[in-house]
């Protein structure tokens, strides 16, 4: 370090005079005048003093370079400040941004199916508490249902029931009596049978007779007629033995005609079937057993038909049952997992099939609703990424364009209208996935800005 140097920091660092403060340091122990003091005199430069000799000429350029040289590194350390704290306005600026957002669901509307009371169970979630999907929120009670229809139906089956006990017994005799009646008949056939045998038997001990005649009749005629020729037997005698002998022939003809009836009648008996002059075809034994058994399949048939349509009547008073129970009772149950929004009925009230009863939020379903210029609305197209800033501080919502709705002001189903954005008139609908909404607890009403994509700056 030279002598010229040396000279400028000892005069720098010392003042020239009591009166005269240092241009690097201030007096920190005479405070806020002080301060002010030595901000007035780096502000403004000090009056040169003449010198008397020419080594304080000397020291003046020096003095002044450095001087330039803190003023340079000031304005440099001020530019650093504006470049680090004006980038992200200045970057906000450039961006394509709506000028208002806020987080917004869309609304589930839970409507009575019937007409009852509104009631509640314990553990009943209140308003405005989240719920998930497939929880009984309320439940309407109407204990004036209309059950016409089922207590017909019990009534039929009560009346089935009554008369199958009777069916019963009834076939049960219907079957007993059959058997005695076919017993009867089987008795009656037997004894037919064995009087035929007996018939038969006794008709050919005739026709046994009658050949026998039938041959001594023959033996007397051919003696007569030889005797005849010897004129020892007269013409008449012959004529008599002749007709004799003729009758026994056809006594035996006869005998073996009814041998052959008696046969033909056996036959019949042993295949069921009766032949004879005083009688019908079948005995009254078994006409009797016929139409006991025609009756036992009638009985039984109506209690095949009975046991049908109690089968029937009990499914039908299930379905039924279940159809009043629907009728009568009906849990309102969340379709969705979010939060109730606005609960419009209260245990005890009456309300009408149809009535609202409350609104819940679809958080798995959550839009961002903004409003932008007109200029980036015209360059704004459905589908194009856009990504949610919210002012919380809370991590960036990524999701598309799925609505423009402009000026027009569409209703939409969304729990807060987007007619309340109301800086411009021009509004767009981003959708979020569930994946992205769900960090946000469905925070509906949260603001914040939505960033489009790049593009949309482009003119």
């Amino acid at each position: 370090m030279d002598q010229a140097q040396q000279k400028q920091v000892s005069r720098e660092d010392v003042p020239t005079s009591p009166d005269e403060p240092s241009t690097t340091s201030f007096d920190r122990g005479h405070g806020a005048r002080a301060l002010q003091r030595d901000l007035h005199d780096r502000v403004q430069p000090p009056v040169e003093e003449p010198v008397a000799d020419g080594s304080a000429n000397a020291d003046a350029p020096a003095r002044s370079s450095g001087r330039i040289v803190r003023r340079f590194f000031k304005i440099a350390a001020g530019l650093a400040i504006v470049a680090v704290f004006g980038w992200l306005p200045l970057k906000a600026i450039w961006q394509t941004s709506s000028v208002e957002a806020v987080v917004n669901a869309r609304i589930v509307t839970l409507r009575s199916p019937i007409d009852g009371t509104v009631t509640t169970k314990a553990g009943y979630p209140t308003g405005l508490s989240g719920v998930s999907e497939g929880d009984v929120i309320l439940r309407v009670v109407n204990t004036r249902g209309d059950r016409t229809r089922l207590d017909d139906l019990r009534r039929q089956m009560s009346r089935l029931e009554n008369q199958r006990p009777s069916l019963a017994a009834k076939l049960a005799t219907a079957e007993a009596a059959q058997q005695d009646l076919a017993r009867q008949a089987g008795q009656f056939r037997d004894g037919r049978i064995l009087q035929l045998e007996a018939r038969i038997a006794e008709i050919q001990s005739a026709i046994e007779a009658a050949a026998a005649r039938r041959e001594d009749a023959v033996a007397a005629v051919e003696r007569a007629s030889s005797l005849a020729k010897t004129g020892t037997v007269s013409t008449v005698e012959l004529a008599r033995l002749t007709r004799e002998q003729s009758v026994a022939q056809q006594t035996e003809v006869g005998a073996r005609r009814r041998l052959d009836a008696a046969k033909v009648e056996l036959t019949a008996v042993r295949s069921g079937t009766y032949l004879g002059d005083s009688y019908n075809d079948r005995p009254s034994s078994a006409q009797r057993e016929e139409e006991m058994r025609q009756r036992a399949a009638d009985l039984r048939a109506d209690l095949t038909h009975t046991d049908a349509e109690i089968e029937w009547l009990t499914h039908e008073i299930a379905v039924e049952q279940l159809h009043y129970i629907s009728r009568s009772e009906a849990d309102i149950k969340a379709p969705v997992a979010g939060r109730i929004w606005e609960m419009m009925t209260s245990p005890g009230e009456d309300v009408r099939g149809g009535q609202s009863l409350l609104k819940v939020l679809d958080c798995a379903g959550a839009v961002v609703t903004a409003n932008v210029t007109e200029s980036v609305y015209n360059r704004l197209k459905l589908g194009e990424p856009a990504s949610f800033e919210p002012n919380d501080g809370s991590p960036v919502l990524r999701g598309q364009v799925v609505n423009l709705t402009g000026a027009s002001g569409a209703p939409a189903n969304l729990a807060i209208n987007p007619d309340a954005l109301n800086k411009e008139p021009y509004r767009v609908t981003v959708s979020v996935p569930a994946s992205e909404a769900a960090g946000k607890d469905c925070a509906v009403g949260r603001t914040g800005r939505v960033v489009f994509n790049d593009t949309a700056a482009k003119p």
